[in-house]
């Protein structure tokens, strides 16, 4: 039960991984589009939400990997 819990988190770990590097890719095309002059008040929003969104997700990350590490 504990190996299959493991892996329950693990998984979770690597598909929240996945998704932050979305996230990061996203992020960085839309701060390259406001540094080099093609900002709207859209795009620096969606900046900001993405960034929002990154944050969390970084926290969940640490948050899995602590448990992870209290596991093993």
């Amino acid at each position: 039960m504990a190996d299959t819990n493991l892996d329950d988190l693990r998984s979770e770990l690597s598909e929240l991984e996945a998704e932050e590097a979305r996230l990061s890719a996203t992020r960085e095309r839309l701060q390259h589009q406001i540094d080099f002059g093609f900002a709207s008040a859209t795009t620096r929003e969606r900046e900001r939400e993405v960034s929002d969104e990154r944050r969390a997700l970084h926290r969940r990350i640490e948050s899995l990997r602590e448990r992870l590490a209290a596991a093993i």
